[in-house]
């Protein structure tokens, strides 16, 4: 895979051959290895956090993954972000692989790909001056001279709602809120392709996060950035997506379109997350779903659907096949025997 983007130029990475997905995830698995002992440490098994999902996302596109913690979603974000290299599987951005990148392709890879964090104040230098921390990237990619690289900065906090002049400032001077606005100016920096939302407004007050969520949706339509987003909430979701993909255990269990999921949920498992979480409207009747036991272990999964174990419409077949994740209405696809031939 080393240097697949080698030569490539600047820019060149916005968007894939017409008709290709701006990214691909294809069968990535991502396993650890579980030792024990530090001398003579002995591998005991593998976690399996991600194994065998495939999705794509198109350019101005947004992806929601959802699931309970642990199911996998921040190992996929660190995958597509190329902060781990996947156990099995290809990950490619406008069709070129991109793991094993070196030097200028894989700066160029980073500059194209950002991510925004849940913790604005977390991910920000507290020494470094906002203006500082937007042009990081900048600087890191040789963008341009000092002057050009100002204007961009100032152009950035316009964009996210903030005075050009509170470029000097430090990130203790502003609120939550502010702090995520700055955040987000110094992802878009770079003009990037694809953007990782990991809970970007669960931190923030109910009464800023419309204003966050408007404010990413409008940038979108502007610049056709595409976004991953990494959220808990629901509601989040279903404003803010395109499409959803719901994960368990390390497998995505269902996949559609956000309005058909929200409307026709089809897994076990799915149904009882959105019971969790108040109905959309007061006159609507939600039925309970109340799972049992705890969420089994990614190093000993069970056999047969992982979900066999808490889900309340389980068959025998459920412990000895695993489903696959197929077609079940016009692209909406489900991983349930429920929903399966035979």
């Amino acid at each position: 895979m080393t240097g697949e983007l080698d030569g490539a130029p600047r820019g060149a990475l916005l968007g894939g051959p017409r008709g290709e997905p701006l990214l691909r995830v294809e069968r990535v698995r991502k396993h650890y290895p579980f030792t024990k002992g530090v001398l003579l440490a002995k591998t005991l098994g593998q976690v399996k956090a991600v194994d065998d999902i495939s999705f794509t996302i198109a350019a101005g596109e947004t992806l929601g993954l959802v699931g309970e913690s642990g199911c996998g979603k921040t190992t996929t974000s660190r995958l597509i972000l190329n902060l781990e290299d996947p156990t099995e599987g290809r990950i490619q951005l406008a069709g070129k692989l991109i793991h094993g990148l070196k030097g200028e392709a894989l700066r160029d890879y980073r500059a194209r790909v950002q991510a925004v964090f849940q913790d604005p104040w977390s991910s920000l230098n507290p020494r470094m001056t906002v203006g500082r921390t937007i042009a990081e990237s900048l600087i890191v990619t040789s963008w341009g001279n000092g002057a050009a690289i100002a204007e961009r900065v100032g152009d950035l906090l316009d964009q996210v709602g903030l005075r050009q002049d509170q470029a000097t400032q430090y990130p203790h001077e502003f609120s939550g809120g502010q702090r995520q606005r700055i955040a987000l100016a110094s992802a878009l920096a770079s003009r990037p392709s694809l953007i990782v939302l990991d809970e970007p407004v669960s931190a923030l007050d109910v009464s800023i996060r419309a204003q966050m969520m408007n404010l990413l949706k409008d940038i979108q339509a502007r610049d056709t950035v595409a976004y991953l987003l990494v959220a808990h909430d629901l509601a989040t979701v279903r404003h803010m997506t395109d499409h959803t993909a719901v994960m368990y255990l390390g497998k995505i269990v269902e996949h559609a379109p956000t309005s058909a999921l929200f409307d026709n949920v089809l897994h076990p498992y799915t149904k009882a997350l959105f019971s969790a979480v108040l109905p959309p409207r007061p006159d609507r009747r939600q039925d309970e779903i109340v799972l049992k036991g705890e969420v089994p272990s990614p190093l000993n999964p069970p056999s047969g659907c992982r979900f066999h174990t808490r889900c309340p419409f389980v068959m025998p077949r459920c412990s000895r096949e695993e489903p696959e994740l197929r077609e079940v209405a016009p692209g909406h696809l489900a991983a349930c025997h429920l929903h399966s031939a035979g």
